[in-house]
């Protein structure tokens, strides 16, 4: 394990979060594809697969504020260390965090640094930034990526041990990767017997 289990956890359910966004690379270098949280039920189904607990809203607005979230921890999942310390820091003041160890439901003891009834977008907020200073602080970022698939712009946490991870999971990145380098293995297999 490269960090603590409740810090891999947030910054898996963080990266989840920010491959809700469109991430298909167009030839022009935009973005498009499916947003899959557009809508309260999109939401409340990833509030129930990620395990976040507190009071919910259930509305277009939190819907909103979620997704305004998760464009800011895009931006920090890809800046440098110095910008990425000062927009957790920012988070982090902003939502007024107070670190406290909870156990609850099947989760023995982690950190939450907000209050159950603060808005759902800023525990999650401060969820991501709790984990990011463990990364900044380990000087790990580069365990943070951007998937290496040209036609794809989905976030990536490596957390091999040997930093190998190339790809997201929104889609089929790698294994379109891994046949495509097969086919030109082949091509150029059987181009090498032709004069």
């Amino acid at each position: 394990m490269v960090f603590s289990h409740d810090t891999e956890v947030a910054l898996l359910s963080a990266v989840n979060l920010i491959n809700t966004a469109p991430s298909t690379v167009d030839a022009d270098g935009s973005t498009s594809g499916p947003d899959s949280m557009a809508t309260v039920a999109e939401l409340d189904d990833f509030v129930v697969r990620e395990q976040f607990t507190g009071s919910r809203e259930h509305s277009p607005t939190e819907v909103a504020a979620v997704r305004d979230m998760r464009a800011e921890l895009r931006t920090i999942f890809t800046a440098d260390e110095d910008t990425a310390a000062a927009m957790v820091n920012k988070l982090l003041s902003r939502a007024q965090a107070l670190p406290q160890l909870v156990k609850h439901d099947q989760w023995d003891w982690h950190l939450h640094a907000t209050a159950p009834a603060a808005p759902l977008a800023q525990r999650m907020g401060v969820e991501a930034a709790m984990a990011l200073v463990d990364v900044i602080r380990a000087k790990e970022l580069s365990r943070l990526k951007v998937c290496e698939a040209p036609d794809c712009s989905a976030m990536v946490i490596d957390l091999s041990k040997n930093r190998s991870r190339r790809y997201c999971d929104t889609g089929n990145c790698g294994n379109r990767a891994h046949v495509a380098a097969y086919r030109r293995r082949q091509s150029a297999l059987g181009n090498a017997g032709h004069p």
